[in-house]
C-alpha cells in the first residue's frame, strides 16, 4: 500500500507541474499579445486617443459580463475559463484580426489599385473569416482541455461571449480612439463628432454584435457534446462548422451593411436581421437554460433513490428561485461557509446529472463517465449537512417538494449505492 501510495503521489505531482507549465505557457502567450496588440492600437490612435478610446470601450463590458455570468447560474464554470476566453479575445484574437486585415488590405488595394473597395472587400470578405476563426479558436480549446465543465449548448454560448466581449473591448478601443483623432484633425464637436457617432453606433446600439456572431459557433459546439451515438456522427461533426460558418455570414452581412449598402443598409440589416436573430439566440439561451433545468429534475431522483441525495434536491435545484431562497437561507442560518456549500452542492448535483446524460447518449466514455460520477458524489456527499436542511426549506417553501413515488423503481441505476 505504502508503494502504491507513493506512486499515486508522484503521478500527482508529475501531473500538476505539467499543468503549471501549460498554464504558465498560456499566461505568456497572453501577456506577449496584450503587449503588441496594446502597442499597434497606442500607435494607430495616439496615446491620448488611446486612453480616451479605452475610457469609451469599456462601458459595454460589466454589462456583457454580468448577462453571460447570470446566464451560466445554472452550472457556473471556474472564473479561469472565462477569464481565459475574454483574454483570449481581447489580446490573441484581436492581434490575429488587426495584422491578417491589415495584411489583406494592403494586398487587395495592391491588387485592385481602388483603396476604398479594397478596404470595403476586405471588411466584407475577409474580416469576418479571420475574426470570427480566430474566436473560435478560444471555445475550440475550451472544448478539448476543459471539457469537463463544457456540457451544454449554454457553456457554448457563455464561452463564446466572453471571447467576443474581449474581441469587442479592443476593437472599440481602436475605433474611438481613430474616431477621437478624426475630431481632432477636423475639428468635430459636440453631437457631430466621429467620436459621439461611433460611440453611439458600436457602444449604444450594437454592443451585442461581435457577442451575437461568435455565440453561434458557441451554440454549435454545444450542440456537440449533448449528441452522441454512431447515428449521429456526422451531425456532431457538422454542428459546430455550421455554427462557424452561420457566425461568418452574419458578421459579413454586418459589414457589408455600411461598406456597400449604403446609405440606409446600416439600419435595414439592424432591423431585419440583426434584431431579429438577436431575439433568436435570446430564446435560445432562456430554453437552454430550462432545458438544464429540466434535466436537473429527470436525472437527479435516481441518486435520491440510490441514497446519495435528499429527496428534496431535484426540486429545489431545477429552480433557480429555490436555489437562491436556499442559499439565503443558509446564510441567515448558518452562516457564510454554509451559504457557500449550498451554491456548490447545486453547481456539483447539476454538473452530475449532466454528465450521466451525456453518458446515457454515448456522448462521454464509460471510464471517463465512473471516474468523474465518483469525484462528483464525494463532493456532494461532502456538502450534504449543511445544504440539506436549506434545500429542504426552499423546496417547501416554493410548493416544489417532490420525493420517488413507490412505483418507480431505480435498483440498479447507480452502481455507487450506498
Amino acid at each position: 500500500m505504502r508503494l502504491g501510495d507513493r506512486t499515486l503521489r508522484k503521478r500527482g505531482r508529475a501531473l500538476a507541474r505539467r499543468r503549471g507549465v501549460r498554464i504558465g505557457a498560456l499566461v505568456t502567450l497572453l501577456t506577449l499579445c496584450g503587449l503588441v496588440i496594446l502597442a499597434l492600437v497606442r500607435d494607430q490612435t495616439g496615446t491620448e486617443g488611446f486612453f480616451v478610446g479605452l475610457a469609451l470601450a469599456v462601458a459595454p463590458v460589466p454589462v456583457l459580463v454580468a448577462v453571460f455570468r447570470w446566464v451560466d447560474r445554472v452550472d457556473p464554470g471556474p472564473w479561469s475559463n472565462l477569464a481565459f476566453a475574454f483574454a483570449w479575445g481581447a489580446c490573441a484574437a484581436a492581434l490575429v484580426a488587426i495584422i491578417a486585415n491589415s495584411f489583406a488590405t494592403e494586398w487587395l488595394t495592391t491588387a485592385t489599385a481602388d483603396p476604398s473597395g479594397a478596404r470595403s472587400l476586405g471588411a466584407t470578405a475577409i474580416a469576418p473569416v479571420v475574426e470570427e476563426s480566430a474566436k473560435g479558436t478560444a471555445v475550440l480549446l475550451l472544448f478539448l482541455f476543459r471539457r469537463r465543465h463544457f456540457t451544454g449548448v449554454v457553456d457554448g454560448i457563455v464561452f463564446a461571449g466572453f471571447t467576443a466581449t474581449g474581441f469587442a473591448f479592443t476593437e472599440n478601443i481602436l475605433y474611438l480612439g481613430n474616431a477621437f483623432g478624426e475630431d481632432k484633425l477636423l475639428g468635430g464637436t459636440g453631437i457631430a463628432s466621429f467620436t459621439v457617432a461611433t460611440f453611439f453606433v458600436r457602444i449604444v446600439m450594437s454592443p451585442f454584435a461581435h457577442p451575437l456572431f461568435t455565440v453561434l459557433t458557441g451554440v454549435g459546439f454545444g450542440l456537440r457534446t449533448i449528441v452522441g451515438g454512431r447515428h449521429v456522427k456526422a451531425l456532431r461533426v457538422a454542428a459546430p462548422l455550421t455554427g462557424l460558418l452561420l457566425a461568418m455570414g452574419m458578421h459579413a452581412l454586418w459589414n457589408a451593411s455600411s461598406g456597400f449598402f449604403r446609405p440606409f443598409g446600416f439600419y435595414i440589416v439592424y432591423a431585419l436581421f440583426m434584431m431579429p436573430v438577436f431575439g433568436l439566440v435570446t430564446w435560445l439561451t432562456i430554453w437552454a437554460r430550462q432545458r438544464d433545468l429540466r434535466m436537473v429534475s429527470d436525472v437527479l431522483p435516481a441518486y435520491v433513490a440510490a441514497g446519495w441525495l435528499d429527496p428534496a434536491a431535484p426540486c429545489a435545484l431545477s429552480s433557480m428561485r429555490a436555489r437562491t431562497m436556499a442559499r439565503d437561507f443558509a446564510g441567515r442560518t448558518y452562516g457564510t461557509s454554509a451559504a457557500k456549500a449550498v451554491t456548490e452542492y447545486g453547481r456539483h448535483a447539476t454538473a452530475l446529472a449532466a454528465l450521466r446524460r451525456q453518458a446515457e447518449r454515448g456522448a462521454v466514455p464509460a471510464a471517463d463517465f465512473a471516474a468523474r460520477e465518483r469525484e462528483l458524489l464525494a463532493r456532494i456527499w461532502e456538502r450534504r449537512e449543511p445544504a440539506g436542511h436549506a434545500l429542504l426549506h426552499a423546496a417547501r417553501a416554493t410548493g416544489r417538494f417532490w420525493a420517488p413515488p413507490p412505483y418507480m423503481d431505480y435498483s440498479g441505476f447507480n452502481p455507487y449505492r450506498l
